[in-house]
């Protein structure tokens, strides 16, 4: 079990972006599968969705984030230390995209930045890399990007974002605690098949068929395991979490808030109903919003959370799950942090 804590390191602020065009789960869908749609909207909550235009990528949508909320903080370029980038959407397979945004942001020659290959769970593990750089004292500042370019019109699921949190050193900030933990065993559960060295695209990944559902797939499309997703997710996050408050010796009534993965509905409700948690303390953003992978996590602090987190402090139990198959645990004090609105680009 890999349970730390951190110390010294202060969570000052977050910015959250996702793109402009709306995606309507019940109405961008050909009339013919219009009664299969409903009823797997009702199973995933998911309504609405944001998709970006064909030009746009993540790292346009994180780039916007983190610009203003540099301009919230009023950091200057120069103070920040590192720059770490999580995403499974990079702009090109080589260079990392960290590099180019630190080019892009105009950070100095001096600044850290790499890319994490993570998805679904990769905001606590980004959480916990920053915030042990800046914990062992060489980071003062740092920022850590966090999101992908997933969404397609026929997947009903994913939503595309972008975000940008950033972490300073501060003697007097509260401990963090984490929870990280993976399982390569289900590593077939989610994946991309095809573009790897393990199996290099052919051209037979380009040749279309029909689902089962009526949408044409190729063999390099996302492969997503429903069920087995369901049965790792709801095994293995509550554990986590109830794992976590022990090591921390955090009471659960202590947390202001559990934000979680927005996998969907029936994934999300049946850990909420394992830990017995109301429902007020346990915001969704899955039916404006969908799945945004790993942005999932400061899109939900940022769309339904940002007017508290910027006033009294609060305590938040974050937890992310996914492909790995990996999962992490967080908890994390925020007081008087930096918390701008929802942004469109």
């Amino acid at each position: 079990m890999a349970l730390s804590t951190l110390h010294n390191v202060r969570f000052a602020g977050m910015a959250s972006c996702v793109p402009k065009r709306v995606i309507s789960n019940l109405e961008d869908c050909p009339p013919s599968q219009r009664t299969e749609r409903e009823r797997l909207v009702r199973n995933i909550g998911i309504q609405t969705r944001r998709i970006c235009p064909e030009w746009q990528c993540f790292s346009d949508l994180a780039f916007v984030a983190a610009e203003k909320l540099l301009e919230e903080l009023q950091w200057q370029r120069e103070e920040i230390d590192a720059l770490i980038v999580v995403t499974q959407s990079p702009d090109y397979p080589i260079p990392a995209t960290a590099i180019i945004l630190q080019d892009r942001l105009g950070l100095s020659h001096g600044t850290i930045a790499f890319d994490v290959n993570l998805g679904c769970s990769g905001y606590p593990f980004g959480l916990h890399l920053l915030g042990s750089m800046i914990s062992a004292g060489g980071v003062k500042k740092g920022l850590l990007l966090v999101g992908d370019r997933s969404a397609t019109v026929k997947d009903p699921l994913f939503s595309d974002a972008g975000t940008a949190t950033a972490l300073e050193f501060d003697a007097s900030a509260a401990p963090m605690h984490f929870d990280l933990n993976s399982d390569g065993s289900g590593y077939k559960a989610i994946m991309l098949p095809a573009g790897g060295h393990r199996e290099p695209y052919g051209v037979h990944h380009l040749i279309p068929t029909r689902d089962e559902h009526g949408y044409l797939r190729t063999p390099a499309d996302l492969i997503l395991d429903g069920p087995a997703v369901l049965s790792f997710s709801t095994q293995r996050v509550p554990p986590a979490v109830e794992r976590l408050l022990e090591y921390s010796q955090v009471a659960k009534d202590d947390i202001d808030y559990f934000v979680f993965h927005q996998a969907n509905r029936m994934i999300n409700e049946t850990i909420r109903k394992k830990l017995g948690l109301p429902v007020e303390k346990v915001p969704s953003t899955l039916h404006d919003l969908g799945n945004t992978s790993g942005a999932s996590l400061p899109v939900t602090m940022t769309a339904r959370l940002n007017a508290q987190l910027q006033g009294q402090r609060n305590r938040l139990l974050l937890g992310g799950f996914g492909i790995g198959l990996s999962w992490g645990t967080a908890i994390v004090d925020i007081d008087q942090a930096r918390f701008p609105a929802l942004i469109e680009a």
